[in-house]
């Protein structure tokens, strides 16, 4: 069934309505290499929201903070109808070990100069960014109850942290009367499923939404890769560079961006709507980020809200995307536990 940007959903556990398709802000500004001069970014967000888009996603780093200020300005004059997410853990001064981190000193001084760039006195939604080994749970969670008691955060998250210390967290939080996490940010597409683990099954059971950031795998799904690109070693300083460095342009990964073209074709839609709607149509997921650079690219991204693929379609993606589980997930699941733990009955699995 298609989709609309104003069909909203929950987010976890609470009652905040998001679209089913977020605005990532972290195209909002050039100091990268890549993004949108001022008047581009502009265009994104009006775009996004007169379609009805309530749901940006920035941090406190992306683009030096000028994603931020950009965000800020553009969101002035309707900053009560949207959702505005950021972040804080990464470093913000170079040689300063406490501008960056997830302990209390690095949260508060994070949050007070992103609520200056982002010209708001509150933040709809905070995410710890990275998980950084050091800092004790509770100080985090403490942390960010503290600024939810202030009415400077009204939500707090994590993203790309491990899933039993989130866990953990939720089971720590609910048991002290804090403020409890209400969505999980993960690397989530078709190259990259490894969430399917653990990390996905987790945030269903304990009430927080999933929020895939690079659905697209980087451009990868787009198809505008080749095999040629398995052996370049130009640096130019593009996105493409970049993802060969990180080793995302792999023959398993440009085989599943086959299919995806493949599919795409089939449809009558561009790969892009194809990956997109994909992840969007997980019943794990509640909302994949958008990192559109040009109005072009985000248009594109919006029909994935109108894609419906055939069950062979599907299971032509899974099956070309798959990933082993391992253990114990892949024994727990095996017809010989099932019947010693069942006695053979046909039990349904709870959703």
């Amino acid at each position: 069934m298609s989709l609309t940007l104003d069909t909203y959903r929950l987010l976890g556990r609470s009652g905040l309505r998001v679209s089913p398709l977020a605005l990532g802000a972290a195209t909002f500004g050039t100091e990268w290499g890549w993004g949108a001069e001022q008047d581009e970014a502009r265009k994104l967000f009006d775009h996004y929201v007169e379609r009805g888009g309530n749901f940006i996603d920035t941090a406190n780093t992306y683009t030096d903070g000028s994603s931020e200020r950009l965000l800020g300005e553009f969101a002035r004059d309707r900053r009560e109808s949207l959702v505005l997410a950021t972040k804080y853990t990464t470093q913000r001064r170079p040689g300063d070990p406490n501008s960056g981190g997830s302990h209390r000193k690095s949260l508060f001084t994070s949050v007070e100069a992103s609520l200056r760039r982002l010209g708001t006195d509150y933040l709809d939604l905070l995410y710890l960014h990275v998980w950084d080994f050091t800092t004790p749970v509770e100080e985090i969670l403490r942390g960010m109850d503290d600024l939810v008691r202030q009415g400077k955060v009204l939500y707090a998250a994590i993203c790309n942290a491990p899933a039993w210390q989130v866990s953990r967290m939720q089971a720590i939080a609910d048991l002290r009367g804090w403020s409890p996490l209400v969505a999980l940010q993960i690397e989530y597409n078709l190259i990259e499923r490894t969430g399917e683990r653990d990390l996905i099954p987790m945030a269903r059971e304990l009430g927080l939404g999933v929020v895939p950031y690079s659905p697209l795998a980087g451009g990868v799904l787009t198809g505008k890769y080749t095999r040629d690109d398995l052996t370049a070693t130009t640096d130019d300083g593009t996105r493409k560079s970049f993802n060969r460095a990180l080793g995302t342009v792999t023959e398993r990964n440009l085989a599943i961006a086959d299919v995806v073209k493949e599919v795409a074709v089939e449809l009558g839609r561009t790969p892009a709507q194809v990956g997109l709607a994909w992840t969007l149509r997980n019943p794990g997921v509640t909302t994949p980020i958008i990192g559109a650079r040009t109005p072009g690219q985000l248009k594109d991204n919006l029909g994935a809200l109108e894609i419906d693929f055939t069950a062979a379609q599907l299971t032509r993606l899974d099956e070309v995307s798959a990933i082993e589980l391992g253990y114990p997930h892949d024994m727990l699941a095996s017809d010989h536990i099932r019947a010693v733990t069942t006695g053979g009955l046909k039990i349904e699995a709870r959703r």
